[in-house]
């Protein structure tokens, strides 16, 4: 029984994986037993994480651009180096610019929908061949409430985000006869670097924990605790579902 409930002898790849909620994934991963390779463009990031683990030695790293074509395809090439199989793959990387529709350029749209959205699509069908060759692949998408209902952080970012949560019941069902599982997490507010930027206004702050029946502002392990539950064995028969973290906001009616 306890089988189910770790990643044991898993490896997993993290996009965006050395700060935030992918930061906090890879720490969670490690502490459940599995070895991870986390993508970023900041090698700074990955030293920093490396240096606070208890077990340095599960994680590696990988610098790509996955929002562009030559960076899917060398990380892939890697993965095709470094493991004969992928078990787990967190598509985390994203990025916003909080703007009214019409101010958007069309090069702010390409940044904001290559990051957040063809990076995903992408690299998962990069690696669909390492996933399948697994027996019990993973893909866990890393959406957002905004995906869910309208927030103002921009309608370019919850497309990506809508788009996503689509994706994953799409690939779910294509999958499912590979031995692919395929969900998503929507958080709310957490507390990540992006996040900051705006939770520092204290009149946002207490808009966004009065929308919060929780009343609080979750925390990057909150969605790391949910993303390695659906990666877990315990998890064998949940595909195609979106698990909003997020206090109850996504509910929360008048």
């Amino acid at each position: 029984m306890t089988n189910r409930w770790n990643l044991n002898d898993k490896n997993a790849l993290i996009t965006g994986g050395t700060k935030g909620i992918g930061e906090a994934v890879a720490k969670e991963f490690i502490e459940l037993g599995a070895e991870v390779l986390v993508v970023s463009r900041n090698k700074e990031d990955f030293e920093k994480l490396k240096s606070s683990l208890q077990n340095p030695a599960k994680l590696s790293y990988y610098s790509a651009d996955v929002s562009t074509t030559i960076g899917i395809e060398s990380l892939a090439g890697f993965v095709n180096k470094k493991w004969s199989k992928l078990d787990i793959l967190v598509n985390n990387v994203g990025t916003n610019i909080r703007k009214k529709t019409i101010e958007y350029s069309y090069n702010e749209f390409d940044k904001i929908i290559h990051t957040n959205l063809r990076s995903a699509f992408e690299l998962s069908k990069s690696l669909y061949p390492f996933l399948k060759k697994s027996g019990q692949g993973n893909i866990v998408n890393i959406s957002s409430v905004a995906g869910i209902t309208h927030l103002r952080t921009g309608s370019i970012y919850g497309m990506t985000k809508a788009a996503l949560i689509q994706l994953t019941k799409n690939l779910a069902g294509e999958w499912a006869a590979d031995g692919i599982r395929v969900n998503a997490v929507a958080p709310w507010y957490i507390r990540t670097p992006l996040a900051e930027t705006v939770l520092k206004n204290p009149d946002y702050y207490n808009e966004v924990i009065s929308r919060t029946p929780m009343k609080k502002v979750g925390n990057t392990e909150d969605v790391a605790a949910a993303v390695a539950f659906l990666c877990m064995p315990s998890a064998a028969f949940i595909t195609g579902q979106c698990i909003a973290v997020d206090g109850g906001f996504t509910i929360n009616g008048f």
